[in-house]
């Protein structure tokens, strides 16, 4: 009991209806990946880039700051919303609809802007509404699927966001040039997709649930999640943090990296990342398939999140190593196998140390832990800015600073006890 009302029932899927919704989940993850890395990696550096080409590195962090801040803000918050909405379609499913359309709208519309300030505002608004719809489809997973199934579900809809990572940066290289082109396509795949999969993936209703009582003064004081009540929740956090610091950095500036660092001409760059992205996308995905498989099967979690955390910072030594496209090749692969390898695993482990999992209030803890994803954007792209400026431009600093922070998070998963 919470709040004098009765938990959720649990529906577990099972079956046909179980597949479907992962493979769902796999499509609509693996779309919104692929808009955020064609997006933020490819098309938006592009156009700022032209917009004000002396200050770009300043500006996209700024534009990356800004809109983290508003991410982190939304995501947890959407996810409570999402735990107290009453419908018929459910709870989840119209936090998804709405938001992917709304989001879509915005997008397509940062492709007209020829103004710095305007293309901000548009984005910001176009990153609160998928914020907003990501915790509810994340959620999804914690909702509706036991927890010993929740590795290979992990493992399915992790392929599926690191291949969208991939592709997306393959497809905004390929169509750097056509920038409407590419922002409708993104905006319209997730939209299409995100109205199909609340279609054919009912959820049960919600709307005869009981209500829980709203008092905004605990609503906003629940999102503290003490460490020391709860260390495992607290462990998790920061080892997706630490890691995510560690990735965002290098991910953000890549294109400039391979531009400044690598010293490819602007088209060869953008020609560059995508093929780069391709070989990333086979070794992600064969990593994030079997990671999931294997966890599932030996029932372990931290082992691969800890192993893809290790290969990461292996992945970040190599252009260090080798400061040409040899180095950025090796990167691009090793990158994939442990990028799969985390993400194939961590949404599983995140659902298992869920403090309050019971108490229906598993859609605001898991925007809770998203934050730990956006709050890096915020900072990562900053201290990649000031780290350049501190050592006159040289990309290195990026590269051992991320090393740093992607084997923190290895140790940060150690302690973690209710999971194995």
């Amino acid at each position: 009991m919470h709040g004098g009302t009765a938990e959720p029932a649990r529906a577990w899927v099972e079956g046909g209806a179980r597949w479907r919704l992962q493979l769902s989940l796999m499509v609509n993850f693996f779309l919104l990946m692929a808009l955020y890395s064609g997006v933020l990696g490819v098309l938006l550096p592009n156009q700022i880039a032209e917009l004000s080409p002396d200050s770009k590195e300043n500006n996209l962090a700024l534009l990356f700051a800004i809109t983290s801040i508003f991410s982190t803000l939304a995501t947890p918050i959407a996810g409570a919303l999402s735990d107290r909405t009453h419908t018929r379609w459910g709870r989840r499913s119209p936090w998804i609809a709405v938001g992917s359309l709304v989001g879509s709208a915005c997008l397509f519309g940062v492709s007209w802007m020829t103004g710095f300030w305007s293309l901000v505002v548009l984005w910001v608004m176009a990153a609160i509404a998928y914020n907003s719809m990501q915790p509810a489809m994340t959620t999804l997973v914690a909702d509706r699927f036991a927890p010993e199934t929740r590795g290979g579900v992990s493992g399915i809809v992790g392929a599926g966001m690191t291949a969208g990572l991939t592709a997306g940066t393959v497809v905004a290289g390929y169509l750097a040039s056509e920038r409407v082109l590419a922002y409708g396509l993104f905006a319209g795949a997730i939209a299409a997709s995100c109205i199909a999969f609340v279609a054919i993936n009912r959820e049960p209703p919600s709307d005869a649930l009981p209500r829980r009582t709203m008092h905004w003064g605990a609503f906003f004081k629940s999102f503290w999640i003490s460490p020391r009540e709860h260390p495992d929740f607290a462990w998790a956090f920061a080892s997706r943090f630490t890691i995510y610091m560690g990735y965002q950095a290098v991910a953000a500036y890549l294109l400039y990296i391979l531009r400044d660092y690598i010293g490819l001409a602007d088209g060869a760059s953008n020609v560059a990342i995508a093929n780069m992205a391709l070989i990333t996308l086979v070794c992600l995905v064969v990593s994030s398939l079997a990671s999931g498989w294997l966890s599932d099967r030996l029932q372990r979690r931290k082992p691969f999140v800890i192993g893809g955390s290790l290969i990461m910072g292996a992945a970040m030594a190599a252009p260090l190593i080798a400061p040409s496209m040899a180095g950025m090749w090796v990167y691009a692969g090793v990158i994939g196998i442990g990028y799969g390898m985390f993400m194939s695993i961590d949404m599983a482990l995140m659902t298992q140390v869920l403090p309050q999992a019971a108490l229906g209030d598993e859609g605001k803890d898991l925007g809770v832990l998203t934050t730990a994803v956006n709050i890096p954007q915020i900072i990562s792209p900053v201290m990649a800015a000031v780290l350049l400026t501190v050592f006159s431009g040289d990309y290195r600093a990026i590269f051992i600073t991320a090393l740093f922070f992607v084997f923190a998070s290895a140790l940060c998963v150690l302690p973690i006890r209710s999971v194995r």
